[in-house]
């Protein structure tokens, strides 16, 4: 640790601080690991949080992760594929125009169309249409009975849009400057370097405290870091495990940790290339993997093994162990499988997650002790995210349930063929996922959820690793605990003296 910390500080020497936050109680900067690449809500493919504070749903959840009215003030359900929601009045988007009805009917429409081609698509599969009654109810049609549709318009990618804006600029300048009627308006994007945003005045919630916020990009943990111990940053996302001591130690700065408030991370299979189709292989690769080994060593324990892509927070979960790490009995399976000799195969990794480079590697001398030799392929996350699905064909990749806190989210986008996410082919589960989406009952809708997470640890689609903790790190006079569905609203983020 000690030349960890020696590293800072001759770093930090360089930089001239700047004023703390404090003395400018009307602004914020937040420091990103990621540059943001597009802020269009409907075909977003990375995470939302930027749109979260640009953009509004008709349902959130407050602080107890409880839905609660939004645009909408109401809903509910009128028959088993109908679901009624009475609008907000007087709410406008940041360029003027008027939300209304036509406003939810135009952004559901334009992701269901399937000319859209949406990566976001998943998330409302099962709605088949928007009849708007009048300016303030729309109904929204289900293809079946949907429980879940209320906890699916509090997410992306149901942020409303203004049709008339989006019309008029088209898709592709709409996510380079998006208008929403959130709590902050879009002020400046330069990729690779910032989003900058302002409060919104007539937000219908209230005017936000913070008057301005600026999320920066800073790729390099230790440049994420030293943003924030030398004030040039106030608060920042995925603090590296084997730097958090560093604000652990600081006098100026506070750790936040969410434990399992991250994503659950995983390898990809595409399963239509050979030797993936074949179940053994899979179950091979499964057991060569020493997930206890690498969360200890190379994440610090800021993670925790899975055994299920579901989290403990959401309904339907059902505690599966990881599977064992046993070398031996992946030699085994991969001789039964018949290739006593190994075999070669190209595995992708970005940089994105917790040190994900020393995990991919971790992973490949695993595979290699097993005779799978794995020609490594690293790519930056704005070249990763373009590609959807990953052609791998083995890929790493994190995923979350934490907005919906339903284990759908975790498995369907992922694991059901045909999928914009997933490599997944196998009909019993598709069978399983479809059927989980069609029951009212919430206790045999568990049990349905249950048996998708027992036939994926048979069949093995994908490796499920480990899911993350939830790690930020913030000036002393930012208050922010963090929340159970990984968002930064800033709306609910305080400064004080």
């Amino acid at each position: 640790m000690k030349h960890i910390r020696a590293l800072f500080l001759a770093i930090a020497g360089l930089l001239t601080p700047l004023s703390p936050a404090a003395a400018q109680e009307s602004e914020i900067t937040i420091g990103r690991a990621v540059s943001t690449t597009a802020m269009d809500p409907g075909f977003l493919r990375e995470a939302a949080t930027i749109v979260d504070n640009i953009f509004d749903t008709l349902v959130m959840r407050d602080e107890d992760m409880k839905l609660v009215p939004a645009l909408a003030e109401s809903w509910k359900a009128l028959d088993d594929t109908t679901w009624e929601f009475k609008l907000r009045k007087g709410v406008k988007f940041h360029n003027g125009e008027d939300f209304d009805a036509e406003a939810v009917k135009f952004t559901i429409d334009r992701i269901i169309d399937p000319a859209a081609n949406a990566p976001t698509l998943s998330y409302i599969r099962t709605v088949i249409g928007v009849e708007v009654l009048d300016a303030q109810t729309v109904r929204i049609k289900t293809d079946g009975p949907d429980p879940l549709l209320p906890t699916r318009m509090s997410r992306y990618p149901t942020y409303i849009v203004p049709p008339k804006y989006v019309e008029e600029v088209g898709r592709d300048e709409f996510a380079r400057k998006p208008v929403g009627t959130g709590p902050y308006e879009f002020v400046d994007f330069i990729p690779d370097q910032h989003v900058i945003l302002k409060a919104n005045p007539d937000y219908w919630r209230g005017a936000p405290s913070i008057g301005k916020v600026t999320w920066r990009a800073i790729p390099e943990g230790t440049a994420r870091i030293t943003a924030l111990l030398t004030g040039e940053a106030d608060f920042i996302e995925s603090v590296p495990v084997d730097l958090a001591p560093l604000i652990e130690d600081s006098a100026d700065a506070d750790l936040v940790l969410v434990k399992n408030g991250g994503l659950t991370v995983y390898l990809g299979l595409v399963m239509t290339q050979a030797p993936l189709d074949d179940l053994k292989v899979r179950q091979a690769l499964d057991a060569a993997i020493d997930r206890k080994g690498i969360v200890d060593n190379i994440l610090r324990g800021m993670a925790t093994p899975k055994g299920t892509q579901v989290g403990p927070a959401d309904f339907g979960y059902l505690d599966i162990p990881p599977t064992p790490y046993d070398p031996a009995r992946a030699k085994q399976l991969l001789k039964e499988a018949g290739h006593p000799d190994g075999f070669s195969i190209k595995m992708e990794s970005t940089r994105r997650y917790m040190k994900d480079s020393e995990v991919a590697q971790a992973i490949a001398q695993q595979f290699g002790d097993i005779g799978v030799k794995v020609d490594q392929e690293v790519l930056d996350w704005s070249v990763y995210t373009q590609e959807v699905p990953r052609p791998g064909p083995i890929y790493m990749l994190g995923w979350g349930s934490t907005q919906t806190l339903d284990a759908d989210a975790a498995v369907y986008a992922i694991m059901r063929s045909g999928e914009p996410y997933s490599t997944v082919d196998i009909p019993e589960l598709d069978a399983l996922l479809d059927e989980s989406r069609k029951i009212v009952d919430p206790e045999a809708r568990k049990k349905v959820l249950e048996e998708i997470q027992k036939l994926a640890a048979e069949t093995v689609p994908l490796l499920t690793l480990y899911q993350e903790d939830a790690l930020y790190a913030k000036a002393r006079n930012v208050a922010f605990a963090g929340r159970p569905d990984a968002r930064i609203p800033v709306y609910d983020i305080k400064l004080t003296r």
